[in-house]
């Protein structure tokens, strides 16, 4: 394992050049010809990978007889001209760019059985996870796959990044579904800023098992704390492999840094805290509901939590699971249950019960919404959050600039 900075330390521009650089290097020379190079997508425009992946990508492309970009979407839009330019500047051509289609393009590796499934997660779900990813990763397209994203507080896997980056990611439809549904009955607060969370030992045990010995992973993972001037790069760490190898070795450092930079104990519950999302980043509630997610642990009883949202236009990045939170709305796990009960087209779509689950806040406390026009007080009231007109939002003192980079707890 490889890795640089710390809870106090700030990654400078030529540090973080350097770094890639030597690993640019380290890659040529293991004779790999071929590459795959893994970022995330412009949610998570913050991380640092897209200059990672850019600097990786044209110090390397003269070196190698292959190197491809596909970005990690799992169930997101694919990149367009615009979210790429954001992501990668000039380096990389949008066409250049390879699309995962999370429903079409994948191949079963494996499955965890349904008894050790609930052994890990300590409940009888019945269910059982079969690990589904793209096929370039397994059908000797690449001598290495270069995996670039992101170690911070996730509502999923306890921690973002690492195996979940390629497994979910790059990952198909069971494979997705059931992982945040599984989540979303373990519970949330049972689930974030938790390096041990039940998903997040499931989907080391099937890269482990499924995907290690037919992929080689080379693992690049950054830590990035947001101040009040902006986000500063605190570490980078890297390695290859599994959770038994240096890649483990790399996303367990990751996580002990993010852990003292990304969880913020604030010393009373937010009775009103007011959450800021990037238009660039945030344009629908599946992953604009970060705001809900990572402030739950801080708020108040009978408090108000409201989300700024200018870019917001629409619920789902996908057309059918926008269609079933329309329809279905956040109104509390029970409320989800009995609708999956009734709706087979929402019980076919595992990943969209567990978000109405995870964007819910059980009456606890209440959501307010400021979208910008792309989405009407009809449509917000309309999936049970309450409505602000946008131009008296912005006069709101912001509490949390950015929710994706973070989590709060009181």
């Amino acid at each position: 394992m490889l890795g640089i900075g710390g809870p106090d330390a700030v990654v400078a521009a030529d540090e973080l050049d350097a770094f890639v650089r030597a690993l640019a290097g380290a890659i040529v020379t293991t004779e790999a010809r071929s590459v795959l190079l893994v970022p995330p997508d412009q949610t998570r425009l913050h991380s640092r990978a897209g200059e990672i992946v850019a600097r990786m990508y044209t110090l390397l492309q003269d070196e190698l007889g292959r190197i491809d970009v596909m970005p990690a979407l799992g169930t997101h839009r694919p990149l367009g001209p615009a979210e790429c330019r954001l992501m990668f500047g000039d380096a990389i051509e949008p066409a250049r760019l390879l699309h995962h289609r999370w429903r079409e393009d994948v191949v079963t590796v494996g499955e965890l059985p349904e008894d050790e499934v609930d052994d890990v997660v300590g409940d009888e779900l019945g269910l059982s996870l079969p690990f589904a990813v793209n096929a370039a990763l397994v059908d000797g397209s690449y001598d290495l796959v270069v995996s670039v994203g992101q170690v911070v507080p996730h509502e999923v896997a306890g921690f973002g990044g690492y195996t979940k980056h390629v497994s979910i990611g790059l990952g198909g439809p069971d494979t997705i579904q059931r992982s945040h549904f599984i989540s979303a009955v373990h519970g949330i607060e049972r689930t974030l800023g938790r390096a041990d969370a039940p998903v997040r030992q499931l989907l080391d045990r099937g890269f482990e098992r499924f995907l290690e010995p037919r992929c080689r992973v080379l693992f690049v993972l950054t830590v990035v704390e947001l101040l009040a001037e902006g986000p500063v790069l605190r570490g980078v760490f890297t390695g290859e492999g599994g959770p038994r190898a240096a890649g483990g070795d790399a996303f367990r450092a990751a996580v002990a840094l993010s852990s003292e930079v990304n969880i913020e104990t604030v010393a009373e519950p937010f009775a009103r805290c007011v959450a800021y999302l990037d238009a660039e980043e945030y344009r629908s509630t599946w992953l604009g509901n970060k705001a809900i997610y990572r402030t739950r642990l801080a708020m108040a009883d009978g408090g108000e939590l409201v989300v700024v949202a200018p870019g917001l236009d629409r619920f789902g990045e996908d057309p059918l699971v926008d269609a079933l939170i329309r329809r279905h709305g956040y109104h509390g796990r029970e409320a989800a249950l009995r609708a999956m009960a009734a709706d087979p087209e929402l019980a076919a779509n595992l990943a969209a019960v567990a978000h109405l689950i995870h964007g819910s806040t059980e009456g606890r406390f209440t959501v307010t919404y400021a979208p910008g026009p792309g989405v009407s007080r009809a449509e917000i009231e309309g999936v049970g959050f309450r409505y602000l007109p946008l131009d008296e939002a912005l006069g709101e003192t912001v509490d949390i600039p950015n929710p994706g980079l973070g989590l709060w707890r009181a």
